[in-house]
């Protein structure tokens, strides 16, 4: 998905990258003078130094940083799935997943869910439709409306874009310790709720209902 010489196209030095060799140079100026223990103590006065750093770190500092990791992933996930031919758009995807793991449903209900407005989600359902991923089925409760069901075509479309992604996340994620990814996972989750609250808030409808699923746990 991402090759390592992308790095070099990295926007812009995050601040706290700085700040951390800044203090990782001075905890082993500091070890230089003191009489050897090991590499032992080294290690832990690096460690001693990272751990106070975290905790100076703004919430500002942080979001200058996290945003503009963001939006680098953003663009190389793009850039990967235009690479490697994906036959669905990332908008595409996000509806015929809904679709597909949760099944049939309004167009209305479909636009509430990904946090869209009916407008838009009714464009991208017509492209669906007219791509053979999509269909309309009768609405029992509502003569004049339909519900939208992922086809066989757009259910097989779906599984291969996850399969082809989790694939080359594991290419990506293998060299890293276990520990790394898991808190890779944690605190990427813990950002996704946390946006799911702060969007359910900014609707007028308070966090989140405990209980109910947030959306896009279903929704790979």
């Amino acid at each position: 998905m991402i090759g390592t010489g992308s790095r070099r196209g990295h926007e812009g030095a995050v601040r706290t990258d700085a700040v951390h060799t800044d203090a990782v140079r001075a905890d082993g100026a500091r070890t230089d003078d003191a009489p050897s223990a090991g590499t032992a103590c080294t290690a832990d006065a690096v460690s001693a130094g990272a751990a106070a750093l975290a905790e100076t770190v703004s919430a500002e500092a942080a979001a200058s940083g996290l945003g503009a990791e963001m939006v680098r992933l953003m663009r190389l996930f793009a850039a990967w799935t235009q690479r490697a031919g994906f036959e669905c758009g990332a908008a595409d995807r996000v509806l015929l997943a809904r679709l597909v793991t949760c099944g049939r449903c309004r167009a209305t209900d479909l636009a509430a869910d990904v946090f869209l407005d009916l407008s838009t989600v009714s464009r991208q359902v017509r492209s669906l439709v007219d791509r053979g991923l999509v269909e309309r089925h009768p609405d029992p409760e509502d003569r004049r409306g339909s519900l939208l069901g992922a086809t066989e075509a757009g259910r097989a479309a779906y599984r291969s874009a996850v399969r082809r992604r989790e694939a080359e996340l594991t290419r990506l994620l293998e060299p890293w310790p276990a520990e790394d990814r898991a808190h890779l996972t944690r605190l990427l989750k813990r950002l996704n709720d946390d946006l799911v609250d702060s969007t359910y808030t900014s609707l007028g409808t308070g966090q989140h209902p405990v209980g109910e699923a947030r959306q896009g746990d279903l929704h790979a």
